[in-house]
């Protein structure tokens, strides 16, 4: 049975824990707060020492990923890591670390829609993409008051250009590397956040030369979906109506909610790492969200 251990045990770290449980795994959490799991310790060190881990996911709030990391490195930890997404709240040199296998959480490259269509797109000409991510913050997470999230909360790293950064990596995975961006947005509605709310961003990259991105914490009907323009075909992956639709022909493509999250763990778990995200492809995504918010700002077009 392996060991697992799950840093930090907000709502992304309880479902990380849960997961890995039905996976078989022997999961531990660590949590400065009093939290409802077998198996809690107070520090990373502690953890380490009592629970012996083979894959540690550090699930605790974007602006604590850096210093949990660093702590393994300096623990000398050399089982596999798994860091959510987005590594960092901002661009940071990585630690120097022994780590066997590491990843960041880009859930949504296990998704099978984005596999058929990254494999339909081979050979593709790929001529206009966009992309479109939105949800009301307040339904988010039932029962918990949105004004006290790091989504809502720019200093713990909230704000849908790190929130839905999904769609930013798999833009990457898909259409090759980033050439550059201009970007408007920021908080623009009535949501009493400190955070960016809306962002639109218009980017080219090495695949495709217009690509238009659109995130946003306002839309009362949840709303994720993907259009691609090749000069063969169109293609569409709606995530909500889990649908492909490839030149007007539908396929249907099921998908259970933690099927992506438990995809992506029994790869790293077996370390079979080619569709996570790498640690180089999560800062390359912190950089366009930088470059995106530095355009914004400026009101010019920014090459990462």
């Amino acid at each position: 049975m392996t060991s697992a251990l799950v840093i930090g045990y907000g709502s992304i770290g309880a479902r990380h824990a849960r997961i890995l449980g039905e996976l078989g795994c022997n999961a531990a959490v660590v949590s400065q707060r009093a939290v409802l799991f077998p198996r809690v310790f107070n520090d990373i060190a502690g953890a380490l020492e009592e629970h012996a881990p083979a894959y540690v996911v550090i699930a605790n709030a974007t602006d604590q990923h850096y210093r949990s990391f660093a702590t393994l490195a300096q623990l000398g930890f050399r089982g596999t890591v798994l860091v959510e997404k987005p590594i960092f709240d901002h661009t940071l040199a990585l630690p120097d670390h022994g780590f066997g296998c590491a990843a960041v959480a880009y859930n949504l490259r296990f998704h099978p829609l984005l596999q058929s269509l990254r494999k339909a797109l081979q050979g593709e000409t790929i001529l206009m993409v966009q992309a479109y991510a939105g949800q009301y913050l307040p339904g988010w997470r039932p029962g918990t008051d949105y004004r006290t999230t790091y989504s809502a909360d720019a200093k713990r790293g909230g704000g849908v250009l790190r929130d839905l950064s999904h769609e930013l990596d798999y833009l990457g995975w898909l259409l090759g590397g980033l050439q550059g961006v201009a970007a408007l947005g920021g908080h623009v509605s009535p949501l009493e956040i400190s955070s960016d709310d809306a962002f639109a961003l218009l980017c080219r990259f090495t695949r495709c030369p217009i690509v238009s991105v659109q995130l946003n914490y306002l839309d009362r009907n949840v709303r994720r979906a993907l259009i691609v323009n090749t000069a063969d075909h169109t293609f569409e992956a709606d995530f909500v109506r889990e649908t492909l639709t490839t030149d007007g022909v539908v396929e249907q493509i099921a998908v259970e909610r933690d099927d992506t999250y438990r995809s992506m763990h029994v790869a790293l778990l077996h370390r079979r790492a080619q569709d996570a995200c790498s640690l180089d492809e999560g800062l390359a995504t912190v950089r366009l969200i930088e470059a995106a918010a530095q355009a914004a700002r400026q009101l010019e077009w920014v090459t990462p």
